[in-house]
């Protein structure tokens, strides 16, 4: 959503700017009045939150404090969530506006009101381009950098042991086809910026878990997604703690929805980072994308849960677009009942959805390690739906290390391969060689790394065999 952005380049969740429109007319009529039924379950859960719960992740909402004083608002609240994330109170204009002065009233009273109703909390967000106090938009360099761990450091040990995760850092990577980090007086202190935030936030709080949060990075194939997946690639190697990706997911109605949603989840939880859906609004709140939304969350063992920014669509950001569960008189509108049917139809992960803040593999592996010639084994997981399935594939080197590898598999008869990333696949049905890349081929004694593909059909039964130079 490139257009997310307005011309001082500030995203427009934020209530102190300007918003930029997400959608033409013309998508929004044809986004609208889908009309469906669902069949209910006599054992169902019949809240969000209790759904979610019921299969080990949350269903949460974005607060705004002023608004906990409103009977309807936190009638809602109260019944449907089960996690919050304060929507602008935590922000570093809102927890510093004079440097060295901190505030914290406004996030405490959120804070406070979820302990007493044992909701799951998420501070959002540490470090971002925008919503900067004027003092911090007037620095560069050195000084801005450590005026930025500072904040870090004094915010996240004021919430230490009252938090069940962060966003550490808030849109970093710019839109469009580079890939490139986004140019902010953040990036101008060095490319190391946001790794330096990380570290001072574990510092900070050994517990508490530590996420990236981002827009347009729910389509597999673009270069925003694959520009994040990288990084959190090498900070997982390198060992920067990191332990979970947010992705905003401000759909737009029509086709925004990616059809590789799934994948994407898929592919950052295969790192052994959790992921989430951190901030959902749809236009005109299309039923068929809030299902298919949160039908791909519970596909993913590690999709910890998903977080709707508002409660009523006079509470969103995006008003005008109708965009949330509840309309502007709280009453449950055709994506509500969407949500709550894709919930209770969701699975409970075989292993618990969270993990510590060092991280680990997504799923046990569903095949015990192969070794092959040259010194390499291979494992596989499998996360299936009907129709389709995505494979996880760890590989390992032994004792004495690789400078590239080979794993063959034989897929399942009628089984096809639709989409492959970190490895190069000979073909895309029956026996499959897949190669290393030009970065993850080289692998010390022991090291592993992981790639994965995204398949139609059945996906059990597959045994992979490695071979390493």
């Amino acid at each position: 959503m490139s257009d997310d952005i307005t011309p001082a380049g500030r995203r427009p969740e934020t209530r102190h700017g300007t918003r930029a429109l997400l959608i033409s007319a013309a998508a929004a009529l044809l986004a609208a009045g889908a009309a469906l039924t669902f069949a209910g379950s006599a054992n169902a859960a019949s809240t969000l939150g209790a759904s979610a719960a019921e299969r080990g992740r949350y269903f949460g909402t974005a607060v705004a404090a002023n608004k906990l004083s409103d009977g309807a608002y936190t009638t809602i609240l109260n019944r449907e969530f089960n996690q919050v994330t304060p929507e602008n109170e935590m922000k570093i204009d809102a927890t510093e506006p004079q440097q060295n002065q901190f505030t914290f009233a406004n996030a405490d009273r959120i804070v406070n009101y979820a302990q007493q109703r044992g909701m799951k909390i998420k501070g959002h967000t540490l470090a971002w381009h925008s919503q900067q106090p004027g003092w911090m938009q007037r620095m560069e360099g050195t000084t801005l950098r450590q005026a930025m761990l500072n904040h870090v450091t004094q915010v996240v040990t004021y919430y230490r042991g009252k938090l069940d995760s962060w966003d550490v850092v808030n849109e970093a990577f710019a839109d469009g086809n580079s890939g490139a980090r986004r140019d902010s007086n953040l990036q101008r202190t060095g490319n190391d910026w946001i790794e330096a935030a990380f570290r001072a936030a574990r510092a900070a709080d050994p517990n508490v878990k530590l996420c990236y949060n981002d827009y347009n990075i729910d389509n597999w194939t673009a270069a925003k997604t694959q520009a994040v997946y990288r990084m959190v690639q090498d900070f997982k190697q390198r060992g920067v703690p990191i332990d979970c990706v947010g992705l905003q997911s401000h759909f737009t109605g029509g086709s925004s929805y990616p059809s590789n949603y799934r994948t994407t989840l898929s592919s950052f939880a295969a790192l052994g980072v959790d992921v989430q859906i951190t901030e959902l609004d749809i236009t005109n709140a299309d039923p068929n994308q809030y299902r298919n939304a949160v039908a791909d969350c519970m596909a993913v063992p590690r999709c910890t849960g998903i977080t709707v920014w508002g409660i009523r669509d006079s509470d969103s950001w995006r008003s005008g677009e109708r965009p949330l569960l509840f309309d502007g008189n709280g009453n449950k509108k055709q994506a509500y009942d969407a949500v709550l049917q894709a919930l209770n139809d969701g699975v409970t992960p075989t292993t618990p959805p969270t993990t510590p803040p060092t991280g680990g593999p997504t799923t046990p592996p569903t095949t015990p390690p192969t070794q092959g010639p040259g010194g390499c084994s291979a494992t596989v997981s499998v996360q299936s739906w009907t129709g389709g399935f995505v494979a996880t594939v760890r590989v390992t080197a032994g004792s004495s290390g690789t400078n590239g590898w080979r794993v063959t598999m034989t897929l399942p008869s009628g089984a096809t391969i639709v989409n492959t990333w970190n490895a190069q696949p000979s073909g895309t049905s029956g026996t499959v060689t897949f190669s290393n890349m030009s970065y993850n081929g080289r692998l010390g004694a022991g090291q592993s790394t992981e790639f994965g593909f995204q398949g139609n059909g059945v996906g059990t039964g597959m045994t992979p065999s490695c071979s390493a130079t």
